[in-house]
């Protein structure tokens, strides 16, 4: 799109044309131009800075299978790629997968998903996951990983073409290195932050490292990645699911729910739900050609 002023609509599916569903949102004020290609339809136009389209988008989106995201029309491009990783990069809660070896992944999954909701102070919620799993052997993180941890479809192309084209890839969690220095070279990250797990040489003690990184520690992280580039917050695109996630959502120039709790995705104009995380890249403006190979 040509205007640097205004707010561009994009809109993303598999299954159903979107050119249609652009050219009728309210309050649109230019042609609507159609993206589509190799069984991806990727529709965007020029909105009206005023119009309130988050309504009409949950309600229309949903009906057709379409991911959506209001973006300002100007640096489009984000320079700076930040990601939660348990259900966003990787489709599984690790703790919760690891809890299934010790037998308690009921327990620790319900906590956790209130933890995600905002319901549960996060380091809190986080000390008493670990602590049940006082005396686990240490071979059970690697069956974990081997067994249980996949990527989210999209997210090797998600980092691979962002790196292609300058930007940074960093991996944030709450969860912990074991796992997020394992996923970040799966998925092609350049770094990666997260918490650490105790262990004796051979059980996990039921301790994590301090301080525990959850919610702050995200948006710091955030901070100081984009300074080290120099830039500015505006020049990042973060991407996650839950409660912790938010403020670094809040602060990122292109904030993406990915299948978020309902706390998030409330706080965004930038929601991926149907399709995958290559749709992430079309919300910058990527055209579907330019999507590299993970």
């Amino acid at each position: 799109m040509t205007d640097t002023n205004g707010l561009v609509l994009t809109l993303v599916s598999r299954d159903h044309d979107v050119a249609g569903l652009a050219g009728a949102a309210p309050g649109m004020t230019g042609d609507v131009a159609d993206r589509s290609a190799a069984g991806w339809s990727v529709a965007e136009t020029r909105v009206n800075r005023d119009a309130d389209l988050t309504p009409w988008l949950e309600a229309e989106s949903a009906a057709r299978g379409a991911d959506w995201a209001i973006t300002p029309a100007a640096n489009r491009r984000k320079r700076l790629l930040i990601s939660d990783m348990d259900s966003t990069i990787i489709g599984q809660e690790c703790l919760d997968e690891l809890a299934d070896f010790a037998g308690l992944k009921a327990e620790v999954s319900a906590i956790t998903d209130r933890a995600m909701r905002g319901e549960l102070d996060f380091a809190g919620a986080l000390t008493q996951r670990v602590a049940m799993l006082k005396g686990l052997n240490l071979s059970a993180l690697a069956a974990c990983h081997a067994e249980r941890v996949r990527l989210t479809p999209g997210a090797r192309e998600l980092v691979a073409t962002m790196k292609a084209h300058g930007a940074r890839a960093v991996l944030v969690s709450g969860g912990f290195r074991y796992f997020t220095s394992r996923v970040a070279a799966m998925a092609g990250f350049d770094a990666d932050r997260a918490n650490t797990l105790i262990d004796d040489g051979a059980a996990l003690t039921g301790a994590v490292g301090q301080p525990i990184l959850g919610r702050e520690a995200k948006l710091t992280a955030l901070l100081e990645e984009t300074a080290a580039l120099g830039l500015t917050s505006a020049d990042a695109l973060a991407l996650g699911d839950g409660a912790n996630d938010l403020d670094m959502i809040r602060a990122a120039g292109l904030g993406i729910a990915y299948k978020a709790k309902p706390i998030v995705a409330a706080e965004t104009r930038a929601r991926i739900e149907h399709t995958d995380l290559r749709a992430a890249l079309f919300f910058q403006g990527y055209a579907v050609s330019e999507v590299a190979n993970g």
